[in-house]
């Protein structure tokens, strides 16, 4: 199976085998993303400059728009299966769990703390992989330490509370908090 069909079927939860011939290439990509993501969380760096930009362009496959910022320390698992918009701020120790993919739309701030995982395992065979993508739309804030599970897609001008455990989709517009996260408030 060739790498862009394994990142497929994982971004269309289809299950995949972690113990199958083909994910060998998702266990070498991993072990890439993990090499980067080191040397990114051990150079030393001003949060303005552009030391790490390399870095992070080497991780995503891309270059990161220069009105974006990661800071670091980060934890991205699968880099390149992560896409970020114009005009985004990730705060430090964001854990990206990208196996499914995840994309970040222009104008995102992310809080200190923040989770975001696209892999979930299979209840009776653990060592199968069920991703699903998340996707988190135009303008949308996520609080510190709040936890973005597979699957979910958080709609333009969202607020997540700090700490909201994000289990389904969030609706365009509104502020939702708690475990698991609810509508607390409606914008606008």
């Amino acid at each position: 199976m060739p790498e862009s069909d394994l990142y497929q079927q994982l971004s269309k939860s289809k299950p995949v085998s972690m113990r199958s011939p083909e994910y060998a290439q998702a266990i070498r990509d991993m072990g890439e993303s993990w090499k980067v993501t080191h040397a990114i969380n051990h150079t030393a760096n001003d949060f303005l400059d552009d030391t790490l930009r390399p870095l992070f362009a080497q991780l995503l496959g891309e270059e990161l728009d220069s009105s974006s910022h990661i800071l670091s320390p980060c934890y991205i698992d699968f880099g390149r299966q992560v896409k970020v918009g114009k005009n985004v701020f990730i705060n430090h120790n964001c854990t990206m769990m990208s196996a499914g993919s995840i994309e970040i739309g222009d104008d995102v701030q992310i809080g200190p703390q923040v989770t975001i995982t696209t892999t979930n395992h299979d209840f009776v065979d653990r060592y199968t992989l069920i991703c699903k993508p998340v996707r988190i739309k135009k303008n949308v804030w996520i609080g510190a330490g709040a936890l973005i599970l597979p699957g979910v897609t958080i709609g333009e001008n969202a607020v997540v509370a700090g700490g909201a455990v994000v289990t389904k989709d969030v609706e365009p517009d509104v502020v939702v908090g708690g475990n698991p996260a609810r509508v607390l408030k409606r914008l606008n």
